[in-house]
């Protein structure tokens, strides 16, 4: 007799992507599907929650449909449902919350609400298998966290900013610049030809593994408002990618010096980088080199899933659904969900 396999359907609302995916015995993604609205918050210059939540209550039923005609798929098959149960945009989360209790009511299956941050570092997973302990690197539009993992599941944040996060300082920096949203993601391609020229800028002085932000952008937009502009109020394109470039060599060496000291410090066996940011060109070469001398292992979770997807929900699912961490039917989303209390 053999026993079922386990297959995890994860919906992921917290923000502005909606998005589903459907992950087979913890290692075979059946299907991922990202719907995302950036053309629809561009206006804005960023999430407007309300059309956040509007938008999610359209394309839900869309994403589910599209991700469950999977040829050869039969729902009877799904084992467990799993949502991203907070932190993020109030009404955003429960369209996925809602959308999760129905399919698991009517399955008649059980449900997991999943930390959205766990999921961005069970995202690496997709890399290669964690090793514990371990030291994970969150950074994104609204977090900058270091996080020690000393087993599977269990978080322990041992620095994070004191203020700004570093994709919400890119983005300042960058609408400043007069680049459009989303503005950490342009701010970087403008950035990533040879021969930029830089210059230096203050170091914060933060204690122990936290970080800090809104000095330095601050200094930069005072800088910035300073430059000389043409007619129309434009920059010109090399102070732009001067700026772009030194901003972003700034923020991101305060985020691994301080990570690779933790490493030491806690003497862990890998490293791993999850969120948004984590696409940057700069973070993914420059952390590779930092513990170039170090015997301990770097992972890099793949472009594809270092924005907002249900992938990395399933991948977090699995591993509580092997500690029992199942949630009720009647489970509510939190907008400030505590990734220490999982």
């Amino acid at each position: 007799m053999t026993n079922k396999d386990e297959v995890i359907l994860a919906i992921e609302s917290s923000c502005d992507e909606t998005a589903v995916a459907i992950l087979k015995n913890g290692t075979e993604l059946l299907v991922n599907s990202v719907n995302t609205q950036i053309e629809d918050h561009k206006r804005f210059g960023g999430v407007y929650p309300e059309l956040a939540s509007r938008l999610h209550l359209q394309n839900i039923s869309k994403v589910l449909s599209y991700a469950l005609s999977l040829k050869g798929f039969d729902v009877s098959s799904i084992t467990h449902v799993a949502v991203t149960g907070g932190p993020g945009l109030p009404g955003a989360l429960q369209i996925g919350a809602m959308a999760a209790k129905t399919i698991a009511s009517y399955l008649e299956v059980p449900l997991l609400s999943v930390h959205h941050l766990a999921g961005h570092i069970y995202a690496n997973e997709y890399v290669t298998s964690f090793h514990y302990p371990l030291l994970a690197l969150i950074a994104s539009g609204g977090n900058s966290e270091i996080v020690y993992l000393p087993s599977p599941m269990k978080f322990e944040i041992i620095g994070e900013t004191e203020d700004d996060a570093i994709g919400e300082a890119f983005d300042k920096v960058a609408r400043c610049l007069g680049l459009p949203y989303p503005g950490g993601v342009n701010l970087d391609k403008i950035s990533r030809e040879e021969g930029i020229e830089t210059f230096p800028l203050p170091k914060p002085k933060v204690e122990g593994y936290n970080l800090s932000y809104s000095g330095l952008k601050s200094h930069l937009i005072r800088m910035i408002e300073k430059e000389e502009r043409d007619a129309e109020g434009n920059l010109p394109l090399n102070v732009v990618k001067s700026y772009a470039r030194s901003t972003e060599v700034a923020f991101v060496n305060q985020l691994l010096e301080k990570l690779h000291q933790a490493a030491i410090d806690y003497n862990v066996k890998q490293v791993v980088v999850g969120g948004g940011v984590s696409a940057n060109s700069y973070l993914r070469s420059h952390v590779q080199e930092i513990f170039a001398n170090d015997d301990i292992e770097v992972i890099i979770p793949p472009l594809w899933c270092t924005t907002d997807n249900a992938a990395m929900i399933a991948k977090a699912a699995h591993h509580m659904i092997e500690l029992g961490q199942f949630a009720p039917k009647s489970m509510t989303t939190q907008p400030n969900r505590n990734l220490e209390e999982e």
